[in-house]
């Protein structure tokens, strides 16, 4: 069995009377995407806060690359990755200068500038300040300056929120990317269509507590209804049904949905994560 690159066990964090996270506990594997999904103020930031050392767990352990993340261990440091929504770049520095400054805190001299612009679409903006840059353009050098090290260990807290559609979408491929080379992958998001998309797994986090993990799919199945919705047009207008898939001759009145001269859409219904993360907790992402 594959030993978790990310493991969390039984932790709590509390500022002062609000308890942040509660008694958390999960894993993520190398190569896996788990998605870190519940609304702001849900303990998101805190759990990523405390995997990448900037806080101390009040109780509980956790491990990243097998290292306790109360270490200060410089040899996990330099193989993870961080990427928050803020933005702490240098503005007066070109996006070039502000990748070799970084990876050289790393020690590391022959970093490949020009492939990592290349890679958020940034190689032609590479020489240009990064006071010109636009947030998108900012959030896509924060990517590539998190890949600078090739990290084993990936924690990104809202990579897209706020962008625009092609740095999301660039953003995204990068994800994915660094997953199918084999890093683990935390990713924390409110938006539920881009956890569906890019998650292996699932976590929903609501007021410091972690209701479920599971896939998309499996949580889909298990909250989602057995049907298809057809539409078909008529001479009197637009016509829309919803068909069991548990019903008596179900067969049949899909095949006859489908040869319909009128048929305009027919497709599967199921449960949005949105939905069934309302249904567990009683509490929309947006709330």
């Amino acid at each position: 069995m594959t030993e978790a690159a990310i493991r969390v066990e039984g932790v709590s964090y509390a500022y002062g009377d609000i308890e942040a996270v509660k008694d958390l506990s999960f894993e993520v594997a190398p190569g896996e995407i788990l998605g870190f999904l519940g609304p702001n103020g849900a303990g998101k930031s805190t759990t990523i806060k405390i995997l990448t050392g900037q806080l101390t767990p009040q109780s509980g352990t956790a491990q990243v690359l097998g290292v306790d993340v109360t270490a200060d261990d410089p040899v996990m440091q330099a193989q993870i990755g961080v990427c928050f929504e803020e933005k702490n770049l240098y503005e007066s520095m070109s996006g070039k200068e502000n990748l070799r400054f970084f990876a050289s805190l790393f020690g590391m001299k022959d970093v490949d500038t020009e492939e990592l612009l290349r890679r958020v679409g940034l190689a032609d903006r590479g020489k240009d300040r990064v006071g010109g840059y636009s947030k998108g353009m900012r959030q896509r050098l924060m990517m590539a300056r998190t890949l600078v090290n090739s990290p084993k260990a990936l924690f990104l807290d809202e990579p897209t929120d706020g962008l625009d559609p092609v740095s999301s979408q660039t953003i995204r491929k990068l994800i994915k990317e660094e997953a199918d080379r084999g890093a683990a992958i935390l990713l924390t998001t409110h938006d539920m269509w881009e956890a569906d998309e890019l998650s292996d797994r699932v976590a929903f986090i609501n007021d410091g507590e972690l209701y479920t993990i599971d896939t998309p799919e499996n949580l889909k199945l298990k909250h989602g209804k057995r049907s298809v919705k057809v539409r078909v047009r008529e001479e009197d207008g637009v016509r829309e049904d919803t068909v069991s898939l548990d019903d008596a001759g179900v067969g049949e009145r899909i095949k006859d949905a489908v040869t319909s001269p009128g048929l305009m859409t027919i497709h599967t219904e199921e449960a949005s994560l949105e939905a069934i993360f309302i249904q567990m907790t009683g509490r929309g992402l947006d709330e």
